[in-house]
C-alpha cells in the first residue's frame, strides 16, 4: 500500500490518543493519529514523523500521522504506525497468492462465534480464518506484541482455537510494520496472559505467523516471514 500527499514534521505532543500536535514548515498542526495505542516509545517530543494530507473538505484535521522515525543504537528505524495498514497489506499480499496459493475466496470481516475475524478464505478442500495484528513495538531488534494489555486479542485467540477444533484452518498473523527485526515474541512483560493464550493457541493447531514488511514513509508491503519465538 502507498500513501499520497506525504510530508514530514516534528512531533510536539499528544493531548489524547486521537490527535497530536506536529510542527510542519514552522507551523503547529493538529493531526489525526491513525493508531489509538499508547506508542509512548515512538511519539516522543522532537521525533521525525510523516503525515498524509487529506483532501476531504469535511475533516476537522488536515493531516493523518502515519509513520515515525525511531532512534535506535543501530540507527534510525522507520516504523509505520497506521493501525489500518496491516489489514490492507495482508489483503494485498494474500490476494497476490502470498498467504495461500490458489485462493478461490478471500473475504474481509467475517463473523465466527462471538468474534469477527479480519479474513475468511477458501481454496480447494480448505477453508479458514485469519486474524491480523499490527506490530510497532521494537526492543533491541526484537518485535513484540502487544504494546498494551489486549483482552480483545485473547478473545480472538480463543475463537481461533474454537474454529480450529471445528475443522477450519486458523491463523494469527502478525504484520511487523518495520524492517530488520531478529524475531517476534509475545510481550510477556506487558501482558503475560496474551503470551499464554498465544502459546495455547499454537499447541491447539493455530498457525502463528509473523511477516516483516518493507517500510518507507510512503509505502508498506509484506517482504518476508519473521521467526516467531514462543
Amino acid at each position: 500500500m502507498r500513501y499520497c500527499n506525504l510530508c514530514a514534521g516534528q512531533f510536539l505532543n499528544r493531548p489524547n490518543r486521537f490527535i497530536a500536535h506536529v510542527e510542519v514548515a514552522g507551523k503547529t498542526e493538529v493531526c489525526h493519529v491513525k493508531n489509538t495505542g499508547r506508542c509512548r516509545e515512538l511519539l516522543v517530543p522532537g521525533a521525525l514523523v510523516y503525515l498524509e494530507e487529506s483532501t476531504a473538505l469535511t475533516r476537522k484535521t488536515r493531516f493523518d500521522l502515519v509513520a515515525v522515525e525511531k532512534s535506535t543504537p543501530r540507527g534510525p528505524l522507520c516504523i509505520n504506525m497506521d493501525s489500518q495498514a496491516p489489514n490492507k497489506v495482508f489483503g494485498e499480499w494474500a490476494a497476490a497468492g502470498g498467504f495461500r496459493p490458489g485462493l478461490t475466496l478471500l473475504r474481509a470481516e467475517t463473523s465466527y462465534g462471538a468474534s469477527r475475524f479480519d479474513f475468511y478464505w477458501e481454496r480447494a478442500g480448505e477453508k479458514g480464518f485469519v486474524e491480523v495484528k499490527g506490530v510497532t513495538l521494537e526492543e533491541e531488534g526484537v518485535a513484540r506484541f502487544p504494546d498494551a494489555p489486549t483482552l480483545r486479542g485473547i478473545k480472538h485467540l480463543e475463537e481461533l482455537i474454537s474454529a480450529r477444533r471445528a475443522g477450519y484452518q486458523a491463523t494469527m498473523c502478525f504484520i511487523v510494520q518495520m524492517e530488520g527485526m531478529r524475531y517476534l515474541e509475545p510481550n510477556d512483560a506487558t501482558h503475560p496472559q496474551f503470551g499464554q493464550a498465544l502459546r495455547r493457541a499454537a499447541q491447539a493447531g493455530v498457525e502463528v505467523l509473523a511477516m516483516e514488511c518493507a517500510v518507507t514513509p510512503r509505502e508498506l508491503r509484506v517482504a518476508h516471514p519473521l521467526p516467531v519465538c514462543l
